[in-house]
């Protein structure tokens, strides 16, 4: 896996990437369903991208609705090696400030709605999430944002929520003080179906308001979100298209290309059939 094809999942403010030449909207199937939305195909330079609106274009999918395993299975059927996650977040930290950019490498899922994991029901699977991104991916992303003149910062914990409601005060000082640095609604479970799909994740988070937790400042309202979003809107393309010409001509192997190698605990013949072949494009390497 010499080739770099990149996928990139917009959130909150980011439904198109007019940068893509011979663009093409492509409708995908996948046996858990339908993705978010087509997917976008197209090139930057000589690599290949597949961009997915997160919440469908006109943003009419709530974080709790959003098929991730779908939207996780229809990149890798378009042959995607590394997958890059832009997000919108709110900071739990000063030094964090609307505006600013941080590149996630740890979380902490609060989420309960919504279906974790590709494997189960005949076909068990334990993938490690102890370093749950890509720091390769990471680096070169938050390089990439620093060239598009974004003020970034390396390295910061999510929070997960469920949503789609903000936090309370008192939930937004509980989250501090566990040590998150940022909170939002859609990272999990898309992290964690990245790596069960083997595919390096990298996650840049775009902070948007302060939360709750500071003391006589007015709550999170959706019209601030969305001015800032669309400050942010600018750099993050820039952020996308840096990181494509930064990367090197050839991509060299990484570990998490093998993560199910040992993953999977389900004995050969005790395994169902149906699950085996609803999993073909997730881990088809592996069962085959």
């Amino acid at each position: 896996m010499s080739e770099w094809v990149l996928g990139i999942i917009g959130g909150s403010g980011l439904y198109q990437l007019d940068m893509l030449q011979d663009a093409r909207w492509k409708t995908i199937d996948t046996p858990w369903g339908k993705p978010s939305d087509d997917l976008l195909v197209g090139k930057i330079g000589s690599v290949k991208c597949v961009f997915l609106p997160r919440h469908g274009r006109g943003h009419h999918i709530g974080p709790s609705q959003l098929n991730f395993r779908a939207n996780i299975d229809a990149m890798k059927q378009l042959g995607v090696t590394d997958l890059v996650s832009i997000s919108a977040v709110g900071s739990l930290v000063e030094e964090l400030s609307p505006g600013h950019f941080v590149a996630v490498d740890q979380f902490i899922d609060r989420t309960f709605a919504r279906e974790k994991s590709f494997f189960g029901d005949g076909l068990v699977a334990h993938v490690s999430m102890a370093d749950p991104v890509c720091p390769r991916l990471s680096k070169f992303a938050a390089d990439a944002a620093k060239n598009a003149g974004a003020n970034v910062h390396q390295g910061g914990t999510y929070l997960a929520m469920e949503g789609p409601q903000f936090s309370s005060r008192a939930e937004s000082h509980l989250y501090k003080q566990w040590g998150a640095h940022v909170i939002g609604m859609t990272a999990m479970p898309e992290a964690k179906l990245a790596r069960e799909a083997e595919l390096p994740y990298a996650l840049i988070g775009m902070v948007t308001d302060y939360d709750c937790w500071r003391e006589n400042e007015a709550p999170v309202e959706v019209e601030a979100v969305i001015a800032q979003l669309t400050a942010n809107a600018t750099k993050a393309r820039n952020l996308i298209v840096n990181l494509v010409q930064s990367l090197p001509n050839k991509r060299d192997a990484s570990p998490i290309d093998t993560a199910l190698d040992f993953a999977i605990i389900t004995a050969p013949e005790h395994r169902n059939s149906e699950a085996t072949t609803k999993l073909r494009n997730i881990a088809g390497r592996v069962l085959s």
